[in-house]
Parts: C-alpha cells; structure tokens; sequence
C-alpha cells in the first residue's frame, strides 16, 4: 500500500474525532516507513505526539483499508469536513 493522504497543518482534535467514525484500519507513516494504526488509541497517543507542533499536526501520510473512510479523510484535510464525528 503506498499513502493516499498527505495531512498538513490539521486541527488534533477534530481529526482524532473523525479517526473515531472510521469503520477499518488506518495507518500513520512516519518518513522512517514505521506504520502506526490509528485506531489504536496507544499509537494515536505516540504517533500524533512525535508529529505535533504548537497544537497541530506538521505533516504525515495516511493509509486506510476502507475506501469509505478514505473518501472521510480527504474531506476532512482539503475542507475541514468533520462529518458525522462529535468534536469537543
């Protein structure tokens, strides 16, 4: 699999939010080819916390199983699109 997704400069916890209505797996590649699951709420907390600068993701690729949640995520970086996630 190789990323389909490129965050930049994301809101933490609407993306965490909207991690949380993904129905499969998706990954955090680090650029030393380490892959995170993020639906483990473990590797959000060392994943995320290697990332983050001043309270926002700098930048890091993703890959999902599902094309559905795919579709989520790349709403959610190009419009801010949280969906049907509870934020706050």
């Amino acid at each position: 699999m190789t990323p389909i997704l490129n965050l930049h400069d994301i809101d933490v916890t609407k993306f965490l939010a909207v991690l949380d209505t993904c129905e499969g797996n998706v990954y955090l590649v680090t650029s030393e080819g380490d892959r995170l699951n993020l639906k483990s709420k473990l590797c959000q907390l060392v994943g995320l916390t290697k990332l983050i600068e001043g309270g926002r993701i700098a930048e890091a690729s993703i890959i999902c199983d599902n094309k559905k949640d795919e579709s989520k995520l790349f709403r959610f970086n190009f419009f801010g699109d949280t969906a049907d996630a509870k934020v706050g």
